[in-house]
C-alpha cells in the first residue's frame, strides 16, 4: 500500500478566527458548506472543534462512496484534524493568516493509505484530483460564507 495525498489550497478576504470558526462549527456552519459530494450528515458528538465526531458519506465518483465516521481534534489553535474511525483517511484543515491584512489562507491536505498494484496506481494518480476538485468547492463556498 502506498500512502495518497491530496492538498487544495485558497485565500479568503476574512479573518483567519472567522475562517477557522465557521470550519470547525460541526454543529451549523460546516454542514452549509459541504458540496453535493457529501451526504447523511450527522454529528453524533460535540458539534465546535475538538471533541466533535461527525458522520458523512463522502461519493468521490459515481461508483466510490466512502461512509465517514471522524474524530476532530485541534493539535495547534490554527488546525482542525478529522481522522476517519472506518479507514486510514486523515484530513488536516490549517488556516493561517494570508499575504494582505484581514486575509486567511486555509490549506486542505488528505493521506490515506491506497490499494496496492494497478489499482493503486489509478487511485494514487486520480484520487487527489478528485478530492481536490471536492475540496475547491467547499472552500468556495467557505469563502462565500465569511467573505465580507
Amino acid at each position: 500500500m502506498a500512502q495518497v495525498e491530496a492538498v487544495t489550497r485558497r485565500e479568503i478576504a476574512a479573518k483567519p478566527d472567522d475562517v477557522f470558526d465557521a470550519l470547525a462549527d460541526y454543529s451549523g456552519t460546516r454542514q452549509k458548506l459541504l458540496p453535493e459530494h457529501f451526504s447523511e450528515y450527522e454529528v453524533r458528538e460535540g458539534g465546535d472543534g475538538e471533541g466533535t465526531l461527525v458522520h458523512w458519506k463522502l461519493q468521490a465518483t459515481s461508483k466510490r462512496v466512502r461512509d465517514c465516521l471522524l474524530d476532530v481534534t485541534e493539535p495547534a489553535d490554527d488546525e482542525l484534524v478529522e481522522t476517519d474511525r472506518n479507514s486510514s483517511m486523515v484530513t488536516t484543515w490549517k488556516v493561517t493568516p494570508g499575504g494582505r491584512e484581514g486575509t486567511a489562507v486555509v490549506v486542505v491536505r488528505t493521506v490515506w493509505n491506497g490499494a496496492g498494484g494497478i489499482g493503486g496506481f489509478f487511485e494514487k494518480t486520480f484520487a487527489p484530483k478528485g478530492l481536490g476538485r471536492i475540496y475547491d468547492a467547499l472552500l468556495a463556498n467557505l469563502a462565500a460564507a465569511t467573505e465580507k
